[in-house]
């Protein structure tokens, strides 16, 4: 019974939060939406045995509308600090003025750790090119894992927006090292198809798709272009976390072996799959993608990532990041 008031009440507070960020005149950072969504957040965290998929359709409505308002704010602040940082001579060396930045250090040291696990283990030779899909004007994790933990890796950044990539390569341009292995394609992945054989990992963003549909009509897409072997990273979310992100289900992952799933219990937000591209078929057959997957094939092949210790807790430092983050248009 206290779990069922437990859910009410979270299901009750997201809600009313969602409310209040409906209506505000502009998603863009300021001391009020800083606010809300760092409400939404602290809201969010705590873990939950809540079941997104059994809500009502009026709570899933919901869902689904500040999923999309997330990504907008997310990207405002992305659009943000990106402009900030190019106005230093090095960008790269002023990284930390972006507030979740410990954040994206520790989810992509997470990451690697991951594929480390389950490619450069079994490969036994680093990637050479990686392709990191929906990168947007702050592309973190392409720039964390090319300067600390794939120092001579190709990554190639797609993104559909061109002012996203034009402010991303404002970062990197000035970089001796990463100016030369770093690269931005302004194209809707959807189109790319031969193209998609050239990498050895493909990551997706967790916002490409912020409907599951359109999520697994991309996912198709790189399941059928993708070179047999190759290695899908995707960040899914799990229990509350799910009002912040979409989830991706491992039946979603049709034409790809479901390696690994890490589902956090700190403040990192997002759980982190791990797949690889089905080296027995090299098309894709046509299942709708509620299909079930055989567990054999969803379970994790190491609980290397049960022990990890919880990360440091960013919000202790919240109340100050709003205050920094208030600013004019």
């Amino acid at each position: 019974m206290g779990s069922l008031n437990q859910e009410a009440g979270l299901v009750t507070k997201v809600c009313e939060i969602y409310a209040k960020i409906s209506k505000l005149e502009s998603l863009k950072p300021s001391q009020d939406v800083n606010t809300l969504f760092t409400e939404l957040v602290v809201a969010c965290i705590p873990p939950s045995s809540i079941n997104i998929a059994t809500l009502p359709r009026n709570i899933q409505e919901t869902r689904s509308k500040l999923i999309k308002l997330c990504g907008e704010a997310e990207g405002y602040l992305e659009a943000h600090f990106s402009t900030l940082l190019a106005t230093y001579t090095n960008p790269l060396h002023h990284l930390y003025v972006f507030p979740y930045y410990s954040n994206y250090l520790k989810l992509s040291k997470l990451e690697f750790d991951i594929l480390n696990q389950h490619y450069l283990v079994e490969q036994d030779v680093v990637p050479k090119r990686v392709a990191f899909v929906g990168s947007g004007p702050l592309p973190l994790t392409s720039i964390v894992l090319a300067m600390y933990h794939l120092k001579n890796t190709e990554f190639h950044n797609y993104d559909i927006d061109y002012s996203a990539n034009l402010m991303a390569s404002r970062l990197v341009l000035p970089d001796p090292d990463l100016s030369q292995r770093m690269f931005f394609h302004t194209t809707d992945i959807m189109e790319v198809t031969d193209d998609l054989k050239k990498y050895d990992v493909v990551f997706l963003a967790a916002l490409v798709g912020m409907d599951i549909n359109d999520k697994v009509k991309v996912i198709e897409h790189l399941a059928r272009y993708m070179a047999p072997g190759a290695m899908l990273m995707l960040r899914s979310a799990h229990g509350a976390r799910a009002f912040l992100y979409p989830v991706v289900e491992p039946e979603d992952l049709q034409g790809f072996e479901v390696l690994s799933i890490f589902h956090p219990q700190d403040e990192v937000i997002n759980s982190v799959v791990i797949a690889r591209k089905d080296s027995s078929r090299l098309e894709v057959e046509h299942h709708d993608h509620h299909h079930k997957l055989g567990m054999g094939s969803i379970l994790p092949s190491s609980c290397k990532y049960c022990d990890f210790k919880a990360f440091n807790n960013p919000l202790k430092k919240m109340n100050n990041i709003i205050d920094d983050l208030a600013m004019d248009d």
